[in-house]
Order: C-alpha cells, then structure tokens, then sequence
C-alpha cells in the first residue's frame, strides 16, 4: 500500500509513488509503513484461544487406530491440534505442537529421533513402556514422561487394550528457526523389557541427590516424573497453606514445576512443564505472560478464562493460552490441570514478561 504524506504536491506523489514500486521491485519494505504491524504496544497474535474436547479427541484417535496403521513413513499415530488463528499449520500455537497419539493394543511404535525436544503427558491408562535411548520407562496416568532432542525413542503396548495421550512438541519453534533434523532408528526395538522402575529414575530420581559418578547430562537425564510424587507435593501445599504457612502462588493454588535434577533449571530447554491444583472455591487472578500456552485438565471441573473466551472444562480437555491474553480460572469443585508454555526460550531471550490482575 502507498503511503500518502499530507500537504505534498502532486508531483512529490508522484516521486512517492515512484519510490515505493521501486522498493517492491527491490524487495525491500519501509518501515514506516509497517511499524503498527511490526512493533505493536503489545502482543497481537494470530493464533485465538481455543478448546479442543477430550470427548471429541479420544473417538477421533480411536477411529484413526482402526484405520490408520502404525510404522515407518507416518511413524505415529498422532493427532495434532490445530489453532485456527494458524491456517494451514498443525499448530496450537506459532510455538508449541499438541497432539493426542493413539496406541493399538501390542502394538508397537519404531525407534526414531529429531531436534525437536518432546514430551508425554498421561490422562488415563497404563501398560505402554517408551524406550529413551534403550531405556524403558514406564507410562501411566499422571507421568509426565520426556523425550529430549536427539534421544533415540520407541513405544510398545504390552496389553490388550489401546492407550492415548498428549504429546507436546516445540515444533513450531524449531521450524521457525530451521533448525530441524530427523533419523530413522532400527525397525526391532531396542528392548521389550516392562521394569517398574527405568534406569534413569534409579540413577535420578531421588530428590536433592545428585549421583556423582554419573556422566554431566546434555538435557535432563530424569525421563519420568512419576504423578505419585507429583500428588503428594501438591496435597502438600494446601496443607501448609491451611496451616498458615508460604508455598501456594495465590490462596488456593499449588503449583509444581517439573525440573532437571542435575541443573535445577526447566526439565525441556524449550517448554516450561507445570502442575496445577485449584482446591474447591478458588478464583484464580487473571494472568498475561508474554509468550503461550496450553492446559490439560487432568481431574476435576471449572471454567477457563482466555481472553474474550469463557470455557467449562472438565477431565482430559485442552485449551490454549495465546500471548499476552488474559486467564483466569474458577472451580467449585476442586481442578489439577497439566499446563506447558514456552517461557524458557522468551527468557533466554531477555523478552518474558508477566502482569496479573487480582479480581476478588
């Protein structure tokens, strides 16, 4: 578009006008016809809050087990949830992929690797190990399991019955960057070994205990945070909230971050991966973080705040946080939600920034 100054000739236009198709020619753009766009007051994205049902996913993924097969060329039965404010792209946000993957009974998902870093997140079911680097872990309701970049990873049902669950991926981010790299690993598994307990939790997960003897990790060396503990530090919370004592971010509201026990820094260099729980009657303040966000709502009930929109969500429904946009939760029943961001990356870069508003 032609910018026009005021109070100018018709000749000076004419020499704008000239400019201007001379700047397109050049692929060039000047600035000062871009700057609303380009540095806006605050975030204006283009991906919308949005919510996505548990009730309408699981059907779908079980739909797709019975038609689509599992192996190499598509490698995973996996689902992604896409914004609408992002057409074109399986995005729930310009930086953060979510996705339900659906796992067949005995089947068995091969071994590959990538740049983007991963995790899995549990709502319901057991009986699926993922092999990290040949080491099998466990997956069960609550676990938040995690795959880092460049981890060789499979998945395999011992049971008779399927098995779904999220994934969440910085896919966006490192597509944005191309930065991506993908590997095939072998077709056979690298184990069907079922232990309770993988190797990586016997060597690190036991809190503050560092095992000296270990190699210096790249990433979190903890693959598996199990619900069990999870639970427990969030019944803490409220507990010494009730007592009069600190640990709750707001009255009624335990949260834990899920941490790499070498650093004590995020457990995913690119996605920020937490635990909330709301008890019964508790109206959280209405937050803005620069950067996004989705939520799981693992038990419970309650009625999500995004912006404009106002949604009730109860167990397994997700929902996504667009930058800068307004949340807000309500419960009279009580609510944990499993919620992941990309804060880590916005504040390696200096640019993370958060504002709440109390609305008792």
């Amino acid at each position: 578009m032609t910018s026009t100054v005021p109070d100018i000739t018709p000749q000076e236009q004419e020499q704008l006008d000239e400019l201007y198709a001379a700047f397109g020619a050049a692929h060039m753009t000047p600035l000062w016809t871009q700057i609303g766009g380009l540095m806006p007051t605050s975030p204006a994205p283009d991906s919308v809050p949005m919510l996505w049902r548990w009730s309408t996913l699981l059907p779908l993924a079980e739909r797709a087990g019975e038609l689509v097969p599992v192996g190499r060329g598509g490698e995973r039965r996996a689902i992604a949830l896409a914004n609408p404010g992002l057409p074109g792209t399986p995005y729930a946000t310009p930086t953060l992929w979510a996705a339900i993957q659906y796992l067949g009974p005995r089947e068995e998902a091969p071994a590959h690797r990538h740049t983007q870093t991963a995790f899995r997140f549990v709502v319901e079911g057991e009986g699926v190990w993922t092999n990290v680097e040949g080491d099998p872990v466990a997956m069960r309701r609550g676990d938040l399991l995690l795959t880092p970049g460049m981890h060789f990873h499979e998945h395999h049902n011992t049971t008779d019955h399927p098995m779904a669950w999220i994934d969440g991926l910085d896919i966006p981010l490192v597509r944005t960057i191309d930065a991506g790299f993908f590997e095939f690993g072998p077709d056979v598994l690298a184990t069907k070994e079922t232990p309770g307990v993988s190797r990586n939790e016997r060597l690190w997960g036991h809190p503050g205990l560092t095992p000296v003897g270990a190699p210096a990790p790249k990433a979190s060396p903890l693959m598996a945070y199990r619900w069990e503990h999870t639970d427990a530090a969030l019944t803490a919370q409220l507990e010494l909230e009730r007592e009069g004592h600190p640990g709750v971010v707001e009255p009624g509201h335990a949260v834990v971050r899920f941490t790499d026990p070498a650093t004590a820094g995020d457990c995913l260099s690119t996605m920020r991966c937490e635990m909330h729980r709301l008890r019964a009657g508790t109206r959280t303040a209405l937050t803005r973080n620069a950067g996004s966000s989705v939520w799981q709502v693992f038990s419970g009930s309650g009625v999500a705040t995004v912006g404009d929109e106002r949604y009730e969500v109860g167990r397994g429904d997700l929902f996504c946080v667009p930058s800068w946009a307004g949340l807000a939760v309500d419960t009279d029943a009580g609510l944990d939600a499993f919620r992941y961001s990309d804060e880590p990356v916005l504040e390696a870069l200096g640019l993370a920034r958060t504002a709440r508003e109390d609305r008792s």
